[in-house]
């Protein structure tokens, strides 16, 4: 009898011993049935990163290293190629032609009873929240940060884009706009501040490591939003000195290139904010703002191998889901101008990669899918119940199966009835006025040539025109871009209509 119980009181003790240590504040922590999500935004980032395009001999070991652990999309596209929209559309899985929010907005004011497509809706952490996750936040998830209560843990936003130098050059064209109507944004660039541990990214980036090492009694969602690359482009000397100016490469440029493009399009494209390629060129800055971007990415991409390194490390590296996503592209020259503002290639497509247990791992995938595409996917990837307010459609098929194959598209909005539809060989974009541009992607990957007036492609018109959305909702009146004179002529024009 005593034998026997030596034998239970031993086997209790290693039972005991296996047990997670008590959380901090939160509970005894069990194995949570439900994978954890690691929701890593990245500001303005393109795909000039390693495992997509890896332009000029980028440096993004750490960005590699999570393509090398789950499913990477080259050909993602963004639902709008500007961040508050952009954003929007993520967090409540609804497109902008259904909402009105084609411009910026306040994150409080993206769900209001004046928005009959966004009244009720749930935003994806809140989702989570609801199923039993505990939700956490820092950094730049929707277009600030989130909207109030949006987590049960918030580590908020510093506001701005800094750290700047005191002495700095800012371009402060304004071309068409107006001073005092039009705004504009900081394009300026240099090495500063003196180390990584003074920048914002590096203490959102603390936060969620500091997350990563506490114990759970739930399964968490853990979001972080970088603010680099995001200009201005400042980021420690290190950074810079990994791209030799005299090495640097510059993207694909035709001086001729707006030639053929419709007049809605010039509208849209005149960014009084923004540099233009050929001051740019004849100012000898085109190479320096290219490096400072690189820079810019490679800083992102230690502080991103910086959490991956303490979830590696973690409770929770088995059993978490990763998706890294951007909220547009940023062109660097292309079509005349360094922004994001277009519906053209280089504006609309950004990084898209998911990690998780059951996905496969190092696979690329070159069709194109949708942003609008992750509120589903990270569902289905987490076994909840499908949202049915969702408007993207799930990408685990896909990644698991290669299928939805044939019908793979992406649509992006950018202001009322301006289209662009993405197909695996084709860029149509429809703007509001009814001209067109198309590229066929087989002969023309950098759209430099727009055949749309081309009779060989007429057939291939109608079937684009197919995917365009049957609605165009109206400007939401929370909703602005005062930044370019087009989208606030557009809103007044519109609003006057209703």
């Amino acid at each position: 009898m005593k034998k026997k119980l030596v034998i239970l009181a031993v086997f209790g003790f290693l039972i005991s011993s296996c047990k997670t240590k008590p959380s901090r504040g939160l509970g005894i922590s069990e194995e949570p049935s439900k994978p954890n999500i690691l929701f890593i935004s990245v500001d303005d980032l393109n795909n000039m990163i390693g495992p997509i395009d890896n332009f000029s001999n980028i440096k993004t070991p750490n960005f590699d290293r999570l393509a090398k652990m789950g499913v990477t999309f080259t050909n993602a596209h963004v639902q709008a190629p500007l961040c508050g929209p952009s954003r929007a559309s993520i967090m409540t899985g609804l497109r902008p032609s259904n909402t009105g929010i084609y411009g910026m907005i306040d994150d409080n004011e993206i769900r209001r009873l004046g928005n009959p497509a966004t009244k009720d809706i749930t935003f994806l952490p809140e989702y989570f929240g609801n199923n039993g996750y505990h939700t956490m936040g820092i950094g730049k998830l929707f277009h600030n940060h989130a909207p109030d209560s949006m987590f049960h843990e918030s580590g908020g936003r510093v506001p701005g884009f800094g750290p700047v130098p005191e002495k700095r050059f800012v371009w402060d064209g304004f071309g068409k706009g107006i001073k005092g109507v039009h705004g504009r944004t900081s394009t300026d660039w240099g090495a500063f501040p003196e180390n990584d541990t003074l920048m914002p990214d590096h203490d959102s980036a603390n936060w969620a490591i500091e997350r990563l090492q506490r114990d759970y009694d739930k399964p968490f969602f853990l979001g972080l939003g970088f603010l680099r690359v995001h200009v201005p482009l400042y980021v420690p000397q290190k950074w810079f000195d990994l791209y030799p100016l005299e090495a640097i490469e510059t993207p694909p440029y035709r001086a001729d290139d707006l030639n053929d493009i419709p007049d809605v399009g010039l509208q849209i494209n005149d960014l009084p904010m923004m540099p233009t390629t050929q001051w740019a060129k004849e100012t000898g800055n085109w190479k320096k703002i290219v490096q400072a971007y690189l820079a810019c990415i490679s800083y992102v991409d230690n502080e991103l191998g910086r959490v991956l390194d303490a979830l590696e490390s973690s409770n929770y590296a088995d059993n978490t889901i990763i998706v890294l996503w951007s909220d547009h592209g940023y062109r660097l020259g292309e079509k005349e101008t360094f922004a994001k503002h277009g519906l053209w290639e280089t504006a609309t497509k950004a990084p898209l990669i998911f990690a998780a247990p059951n996905l496969p791992k190092g696979k690329k995938i070159d069709l194109p899918v949708e942003m609008l595409s992750i509120y589903p996917t990270l569902l289905e990837l987490s076994g909840l119940t499908a949202y049915d307010r969702n408007e993207g459609k799930s990408l685990v098929p896909m990644m698991n199966k290669d299928a939805d194959v044939e019908e793979s598209y992406a649509l992006t909005t950018y202001g009322m009835n301006n289209h662009a539809v993405r197909t695996h060989q084709f860029r149509y974009i429809q703007y509001e006025d009814g001209t067109e541009e198309l590229y066929d992607h087989s002969k023309d990957p950098n759209e430099w040539e727009n055949v749309a007036g081309n009779d060989e492609y007429n057939d291939k018109i109608k079937e684009l025109k197919k995917l365009l959305p049957d609605h165009n909702a109206q400007w939401d009146e929370k909703s602005m871009y005062k930044f370019q004179p087009y989208f606030v002529e557009q809103k007044a024009r519109t609003s006057l209509n209703k």
